[in-house]
């Protein structure tokens, strides 16, 4: 089982290096370019394939060979078309009157790529780590702290180290070692052999009866509930996040400091609060982990509205807020992500874990694109306090739907 955490690990740092150069640093290049806030928050959008690759993911469950293995059919494919689109787009700098539209071509092909390997490697983990002992929780609670802190030490890569160091190894310097960085990923798992799927994890022999399994999910007691959570948990943190960094930028700072600070600062307490997120997911029922946390993070959130408040924040501020910030983010990603799997059914892991994920890529999708209009209309003041309210709101849902959640023993039931 060693090993496949280690695997596990190396895939999920690969798929966070391009979300993180969206996330953390396209923002800033764009911003640095005279590009509005309107138009950086609409630049979100370029992250539609991890909402809109549930409709591919049933092909991923599906298809696959297995002399070469299920998951390791996709997850090769798709390793080797990052890194090549990596290469490229370190052939397209923004700046010097240069359109802006091939470089936003290449953004959306990276996370077309990376959101399909991340149907194939969340496929595998759930084969990995849905054992059938007594100890499901901690399995899991132990996988996603991998999944989150692996995803997230790619963005600090790709969006905070990477961008910081731009300012020595040159934009075409940081893609370039994005593209050497997959296909190390890629030499590992050419050398790791994929174990059989078990009995109860054998997808269903055509793709219709892959369909039908996830639409019968939708019955089970309890799933509304359960999509209402997922769906609401980042909309406050969608709101705020795009435009934080954009405060700054407009508050004085530079996108390289803020690149160290936010991309790589900041997302190294994103990862020390997953660990910690994965050890309260171990010991504490889900749901309760889940209002827990939620509390705890909506601190932070409520901190970076004070911020704005006071207009031009000492960087002592800045790296302070966006320290607790990321760390209560990282907690309540890792919680909710072991929550999500705890309620897939293995037969179809990657499709159904996949369309959770769409459901919460759906529920802040909106917030993410509307935040840059609000921020033109209403200020930063304005758009945060409609962040923190959201966060509120969002625990309100938690402990209205887990004090009505079903209490018999459905798979996948959480108590």
């Amino acid at each position: 089982m060693k090993h496949a955490y280690v695997v596990l690990g190396v895939l999920y740092v690969v798929q966070g290096l391009p979300f993180g150069f969206q996330a953390s640093a396209l923002g800033l290049y764009l911003r640095s370019e005279g590009v509005s806030l309107t138009a950086i928050g609409l630049a979100g959008a370029l992250a539609a394939p991890w909402l809109l690759k549930a409709l591919w993911s049933p092909l991923v469950d599906r298809y696959g060979s297995a002399r070469f293995g299920r998951r390791r059919s996709w997850i090769v494919p798709m390793q080797v078309l990052l890194a090549g689109a990596c290469f490229v787009t370190a052939l397209f700098p923004p700046g010097a009157g240069r359109a802006l539209e091939p470089l936003l071509v290449l953004v959306l092909l990276m996370n077309l790529f990376a959101a399909t390997l991340d149907v194939a490697v969340d496929g595998l983990a759930v084969d990995l780590l849905r054992d059938e002992g007594g100890a499901v929780q901690r399995s899991l609670a132990l996988g996603n702290t991998i999944q989150v802190v692996g995803f997230k030490g790619g963005m600090l890569i790709g969006g905070g180290l990477l961008t910081w160091a731009s300012q020595w190894i040159g934009w075409s310097g940081h893609f370039v070692a994005m593209g050497a960085l997959v296909l190390l990923a890629l030499a590992l798992v050419l050398f790791v052999r994929e174990p059989p799927p078990r009995a109860s994890q054998e997808a269903p022999e055509k793709l219709i009866g892959v369909l039908a399994v996830l639409a019968s999910t939708l019955k089970r007691p309890g799933t509304w509930g359960v999509l209402a959570i997922v769906a609401t948990y980042k909309t406050g943190e969608s709101v705020i996040d795009p435009m934080f960094s954009m405060f700054l930028v407009d508050a004085g700072y530079s996108r390289e400091t803020l690149g160290l600070w936010l991309g790589g600062y900041g997302m190294g307490a994103s990862v020390t609060g997953s660990v910690l997120g994965g050890l309260v997911a171990t010991r504490v029922p889900l749901v309760r982990a889940l209002v827990l946390v939620g509390a705890i993070r909506s601190i932070p959130l409520a901190l970076e509205l004070g911020l704005a408040i006071v207009g031009e924040p000492s960087p002592a501020a800045v790296i302070s807020v966006s320290l607790a910030e990321h760390f209560g983010g990282g907690m309540l990603t890792t919680v909710m992500f072991a929550f999500m799997m705890w309620r897939v059914d293995p037969r179809i892991g990657a499709s159904h874990f996949t369309f959770l994920a769409a459901v919460e890529v759906l529920g802040k999708m909106p917030t993410s694109l509307a935040s840059g209009w609000l921020a033109d209309e209403l200020g930063y003041v304005g758009t945060f306090a409609i962040g923190v309210g959201l966060s509120f709101v969002w625990l309100g849902v938690v402990g209205l739907v887990g004090l009505r959640r079903p209490r018999s023993g459905v798979a996948g039931e959480v108590t």
